[in-house]
């Protein structure tokens, strides 16, 4: 009678199985990473600050304070605000302005938090066919290239790089297009990297271009330093009532501790050691422009 159960509890065991397995590789599959070991759980949708490891580099610390799980969704600035409306993140971490203002105005984001930036380089081939090494702001490089139909290569993927794109276009009254204008569909390294190859020109953020430098063969950065272009971060979170109050507290002690002493110490500090250049600018650096 013993055998009999034991074989008993065994078939079943087997049976569920598969479903427990399932259920895990389920979970993994779900997010581009989690951070943290036990705890609540609750997530954040970033693009390049989780691609380059500094949402690791905060996230970490903070779980093992707060005893946490910080579930990472890999999406550019667009979709990452789309995944806050419709409930999949419960805080984002985006550089586009205008729609982060127009999210908090419907209501469906609160908490709009200055976290800190980059900034955005223009490059090119070394030859510079169109002459931007000379020019003295974005808008007159874009009209540069524009005027001298060089391919000239975008994301065009709604991503907060896009927009920041575009509205310099605009400033320079310039509708982009034709064979000279290359979209790719893709995100911020892909994209430079294709620039790289064919030897085009492309606005990147400066961590990129500094993490990817050493496999950059053909570009160089021809424009810095325009007060046009400089990247800001923002923090949004859920509004109340949209998620557990535990996990609204979590959401919040989070974009508390970056913004902190704390918080701004791993920022303005990170990238320093692997890559001889921080690569991000704290609050300091950039407060004076923010909207």
């Amino acid at each position: 009678m013993k055998d009999y159960i034991m074989s008993y509890l065994a078939m079943i065991l087997l049976l569920l199985f598969p479903c427990f397995s399932y259920a895990s590789n389920d979970q993994k599959g779900k997010y581009d990473a989690v951070y943290g070991e036990n705890g609540t759980a609750f997530t954040v949708a970033t693009g390049t600050p989780g691609e380059l490891g500094l949402l690791k580099a905060l996230a970490e610390p903070f779980c093992i304070v707060n005893n946490c799980r910080i579930n990472w969704l890999n999406m550019d600035s667009g979709k990452s605000l789309n995944a806050l409306k419709e409930g999949k993140a419960e805080i984002v971490m985006v550089h586009s302005p205008q729609a982060e203002k127009e999210a908090v105005q419907a209501g469906w984001a609160v908490n709009r938090t200055l976290l800190g930036g980059n900034e955005f380089f223009i490059v090119g081939p070394e030859s510079d066919p169109a002459g931007i090494r000379n020019a003295k702001s974005a808008k007159q490089a874009f009209t540069m290239i524009a005027d001298a139909g060089v391919k000239f290569f975008s994301r065009g993927d709604n991503s907060g790089t896009h927009k920041k794109e575009m509205l310099i276009w605009e400033d320079a009254g310039i509708k982009p297009g034709g064979n000279w204008y290359i979209i790719t569909g893709d995100s911020m390294w892909p994209t430079l990297s294709r620039c790289d190859t064919e030897q085009g020109y492309f606005m990147t953020d400066s961590s990129t271009f500094f993490v990817y430098k050493s496999k950059i063969k053909n570009l160089k950065v021809l424009l810095s330093g325009d007060p046009a272009l400089i990247n800001l971060y923002h923090a949004l979170a859920v509004p109340e009532g949209m998620t557990s109050n535990e996990i609204q507290s979590l959401v919040y002690k989070f974009i508390g501790f970056i913004k902190s002493d704390d918080g701004q110490k791993l920022l303005r500090g990170y990238g320093k050691e692997e890559y001889g250049v921080a690569l991000y600018m704290d609050i300091e650096a950039i407060r004076g422009y923010d909207e």
